[in-house]
């Protein structure tokens, strides 16, 4: 008999679940959007201070690409630890004391003398985040009418978009006027205010039933996972889009900044507004795939993607951020297609196969955050449309072999 995995528990009745237009999906979606903004605002928000950081520390865009790849490589290898974690010790306590701690290392970061201390201070921001990112997706599937499931994870993904977006607007406009160190403490400050509110409004969990540590589990949850016929290339699938998706957000300041266009950081900084295009498709597009099917949705947003991309390789400033801003919107819709049919597709240790998705997911924006600096150095820009171009091809693909992905014969959802 195979050992016992998180989550393996029997069907659970349709009142266990939080149903939409009710108080407690409000407070659900509330505290989810506000753990999502901070975390994102805290994770991203240093992406804009990457040119005033290579001029103060007199390092190349490659290395000062670090202060968000050491963040996002110890996020993916935490998300390997906080996902089992909460399938024992339970998910709210777990996303609590990750924002918590996350939003207090930031607020130390502003203090440390050399950028060795600041690496450091990053590094602990991500593996914190791990907290909340390893057990949000999951937390929404287990409590969320499923439904409604696609609609919940498209807020939720929303509340991200709105945090990245902020952090990095912020942060790009502040650094024109004051310190990037007086700009990473408002960002701190802002995020303890969202950890408070978290806290406090959302919900017990209702279906979680606790497993017990160990080995064992561990190992089986995710050979149990790689077996299946389509995780492994939702996961791969994470990789791929995530790192196009920060490779583009690394770089296009430095091509801003730069001849011909000359543009202000503060400029710089208010082009992240087009993250408000994913915060419209996280949840339409979410919606969308509820009702049409992920299969029909997925590749489709990739597309997207892949013209955004071929737009920002013209010379003409509105052309690079129309398709900066259409390569944001498939990026945020594809990403909460895939994401939730994680939660659709996982039957059993539902915190592993999240953990594994979202591994791979920050694990692309850190291999290939960095990468990316290397195609600038040596391409410039067409470097990196060339860069992002090959990793959506791929991805292409794998939306195209998960369209064809039979449906589970217990979940026709997944």
């Amino acid at each position: 008999m195979p050992p016992d995995v998180s989550n393996d528990t029997p069907p659970r009745p349709s009142d266990t679940y939080i149903e939409k237009g009710t108080p407690a999906f409000m407070r659900t979606v509330l505290a989810l959007f506000s753990g999502g903004f901070a975390t994102f605002a805290l994770l991203y928000c240093v992406q804009p201070m990457m040119p005033v950081l290579s001029k103060e520390y007199g390092i190349n865009a490659a290395r000062s690409s670090l202060i968000l790849s050491v963040a996002t490589a110890m996020l993916a290898i935490g998300l390997l630890i906080t996902g089992p974690i909460s399938d024992s010790l339970g998910r709210k306590p777990v996303m609590v004391v990750a924002l918590f701690s996350a939003a207090l290392f930031t607020l130390l970061g502003a203090f440390m003398p050399n950028w060795q201390g600041v690496l450091l201070m990053r590094a602990l921001v991500g593996l914190s985040l791990s907290g909340l990112a390893a057990v949000g997706m999951t937390y929404l599937s287990e409590e969320i009418h499923p439904q409604h499931i696609g609609f919940a994870m498209g807020l939720y993904i929303g509340g991200n978009a709105i945090g990245g977006m902020s952090g990095r607007l912020i942060i790009g406009v502040l650094i024109d006027f004051v310190s990037w160190h007086t700009a990473l403490l408002v960002i701190g400050g802002l995020a303890l205010i969202a950890a408070t509110v978290f806290w406090r409004i959302l919900p017990e969990s209702r279906n979680f039933r606790p497993s017990k540590l160990n080995t064992r589990n561990l190992i089986s949850g995710f050979t149990l996972h790689f077996r299946d016929a389509g995780l492994p290339w939702l996961f791969l699938e994470a990789f791929l889009l995530m790192g196009a998706f920060v490779t583009l957000f690394n770089y296009i300041g430095y091509r801003l900044l730069a001849e011909p266009y000359g543009l202000s950081q503060a400029f710089v900084g208010l082009l992240s507004i087009v993250y408000l295009s994913g915060i419209y498709s996280s949840a339409q597009i979410g919606a969308l795939a509820d009702k049409l099917g992920r299969r029909k949705v997925l590749w489709s947003m990739i597309l997207i993607m892949l013209l955004g991309i071929a737009l920002t390789l013209a010379t003409p400033l509105p052309v690079v951020i129309g398709g900066v801003l259409l390569f944001t919107f498939g990026f945020f819709g594809a990403h909460s297609v895939a994401s939730s049919w994680i939660g659709r597709r996982a039957l059993k240790a539902k915190g592993q196969a999240s953990s594994l998705y979202l591994f791979c997911y920050y694990a692309g924006s850190s291999v290939a955050g960095t990468l990316g600096g290397v195609a600038w150095h040596y391409g410039a820009w067409n470097g990196i449309g060339l860069f992002i171009g090959s990793l959506l091809l791929v991805a292409l693909l794998v939306a195209l072999k998960l369209a064809r992905l039979p449906v589970l014969a217990s979940n026709q959802a997944a």
